[in-house]
C-alpha cells in the first residue's frame, strides 16, 4: 500500500492540532489580555489548601484557579472525543492520546506568549513571567522540557503495548512539526499584534450601542 495516505493523514492531524492550539491561545489572549494565569479574572485562587498544595507540586509552584481547573480539563476531554465516537479504546490508545495532549499543551502555552502583545518572543524569558518563575533551561521554562519528555514516555508506553515503535516515531515527528509551525507563527506574530491593536484603537469600541444602559444614566 502507498504511504501517501498515511502521510497525508499525519499532515492533516498536525495542522488540525496546531490550529486547535492556536485557537486556544488566541481566545485566552482575548480573555486574559496582558495578565496571564488568570491574574485579573473573576475566578477563585487557591494556594494553601491541601489540594492546592498538591497542585503546586505538580505545576511547579503555580496557584490553582477555577479558570485553570476548567481550561486544562476542557482540551483533555476533547482529545477523547474519538473514543465516544466509535474508535476502540485501549491502554495503548490512551497513552498515545495523552502523549499528543502533553505536547499540545506546551504548544498552546508557548503560542499564548508568542502572540500576546504584552510578551512576544522577545519578552518570553525568565523574570518576565511570574508563573514560570522557577527553573528555566535556555529560553524555555523547565515545565516545557518535562512535558515533552512525558509525552515521549507515554508514546513509548503505547509503542510497548502495541509492539510498534512507529508510535514513538510519529510522536517525535509531531513534536518536530509543531516546532516548525511555531517558528512560522513567530514570524507572523507582528501581523496578529497589529490587528489586535487595531481592534482596540481609541474610539472603536461599540458596546455602548448594544448594551442596556444603567438605570438613571
Amino acid at each position: 500500500m502507498s504511504p501517501c495516505p498515511s502521510v497525508a493523514a499525519f499532515a492533516l492531524r498536525v495542522l488540525f492540532l496546531f490550529g486547535y492550539a492556536l485557537l486556544f491561545a488566541t481566545v485566552e489572549i482575548e480573555i486574559e489580555g496582558p495578565h496571564g494565569w488568570a491574574e485579573r479574572l473573576p475566578t477563585w485562587f487557591r494556594i494553601t489548601p491541601p489540594y492546592a498544595r498538591l497542585y503546586r507540586v505538580f505545576m511547579r509552584g503555580k496557584p490553582l484557579t477555577g479558570y485553570h481547573a476548567v481550561m486544562f480539563v476542557l482540551p483533555l476531554w476533547s482529545f477523547h472525543f474519538g473514543f465516544v465516537s466509535g474508535l476502540p479504546w485501549s491502554w495503548a490508545a490512551e497513552a498515545a492520546t495523552l502523549a499528543a495532549y502533553m505536547i499540545w499543551c506546551v504548544t498552546w502555552d508557548l503560542l499564548w506568549f508568542i502572540l500576546n502583545p504584552r510578551f512576544g518572543w522577545g519578552r518570553f524569558r525568565k523574570g518576565e513571567v511570574w508563573w514560570h518563575g522557577r527553573t528555566w533551561i535556555g529560553r524555555f521554562p523547565v515545565d516545557y522540557y518535562s512535558a515533552i519528555a512525558g509525552s515521549l514516555v507515554f508514546a513509548g508506553l503505547a509503542s510497548f503495548a502495541r509492539g510498534d515503535l512507529g508510535v514513538v516515531a510519529r510522536q517525535a515527528a509531531l513534536i518536530a512539526a509543531f516546532a516548525g509551525l511555531t517558528l512560522l507563527t513567530v514570524a507572523a506574530a507582528p501581523i496578529y499584534m497589529r490587528w489586535y491593536a487595531h481592534m482596540r484603537r481609541p474610539g472603536s469600541d461599540e458596546r455602548e450601542l448594544c448594551l442596556p444602559k444603567e438605570p438613571g444614566s
